[in-house]
């Protein structure tokens, strides 16, 4: 199996939607049907089943999901010790939650031209690792949302956004216009796998252990709302599907956008990411 089909395949199964996973991977969606079908024809099972409703994973996709997972974290280890090894100019960056916010947009295009010349290498993450592989050395900084333990790294705030309620468009709740917590305290929340960073677990539990289905990516949070009638939380302001609704949440602090980079790290490209997104998301 050649890794950028592994990487095809995640991106497929994270965001259960063939369209929005090869805008993801900025490719047309004919070939990433194409190299999925060759995935399954290899493996000699369905990975996937497709429907008019979307598409969910089959049993097999499942297993290989987790097992994809884990080779495609190790050899983006490799791939920076060796880079680290050679010395060439290059940084990798952690992305957790929406490429699409304009605040991304405008520090990728100023941080470009500031250095034309070097590589720039972007990982998308899920939402179980805030720091986006900071700790484990897959990534060189992190364009993320606090809170999270932030023992031995260092991190600055670049923007505040207030927080809604994701609910199904025919929910009672939806017709609201601001939610408490004490509104969802008998729902079933979508929530992070067990070892997921406490802080950042009970922030988006709204502050207390929750009932619910296990998701790792942003579509199985809203996959888990739409098909199981779950509540979860997310920043306000982001597009969804119009069988969902994004109620404001009046009692819960807004949640940070941070760039969080090693305590100590001296990288010279880190010092000028992180100037950049400072001035990026002033806008």
């Amino acid at each position: 199996m050649e890794l950028r089909t592994l990487r095809y395949f995640v991106a497929v199964a994270e965001e259960l939607h063939f369209g929005r996973a090869a805008v993801r991977l900025h490719m047309s969606q004919p070939p990433l049907s194409r190299a999925i079908k060759r995935l399954e024809a290899e493996v000699g099972a369905p990975l996937l089943a497709r429907s008019p409703a979307g598409v969910t994973l089959t049993p097999v996709g499942a297993v290989l999901l987790d097992e994809a997972r884990a080779l495609l974290d190790h050899a983006d280890r490799v791939r920076v010790r060796v880079g680290a090894a050679a010395g060439t100019a290059t940084i990798t960056v952690g992305i957790l939650g929406d490429g699409t916010d304009p605040g991304v947009a405008r520090l990728a295009a100023a941080y470009r031209r500031r250095h034309p010349g070097i590589d720039i290498r972007v990982r998308d993450t899920d939402l179980t690792d805030p720091t986006c592989g900071l700790r484990t050395g897959l990534v060189d900084v992190a364009l993320t949302r606090a809170p999270f333990d932030e023992t031995a790294l260092t991190v600055r705030a670049l923007r505040d956004d207030p927080v809604g309620v994701v609910l199904r468009a025919d929910d009672p709740l939806a017709r609201r216009d601001g939610l408490r917590l004490a509104d969802l305290s008998d729902r079933r929340w979508f929530r992070f796998p067990q070892d997921t960073d406490p802080a950042w677990q009970s922030y988006w539990n709204g502050g207390r252990p929750r009932e619910g289905p296990v998701v790792r990516a942003v579509q199985e949070c809203l996959q888990a709302v739409l098909w199981n009638g779950t509540v979860g939380l997310a920043p306000l302001g982001h597009d969804l599907p119009v069988e969902l609704a994004l109620v404001p949440l009046v009692d819960i602090p807004p949640s940070r956008v941070v760039v969080a980079w090693n305590e100590g790290d001296a990288n010279p490209l880190i010092r000028s990411f992180v100037d950049v997104a400072t001035a990026a998301y002033r806008h």
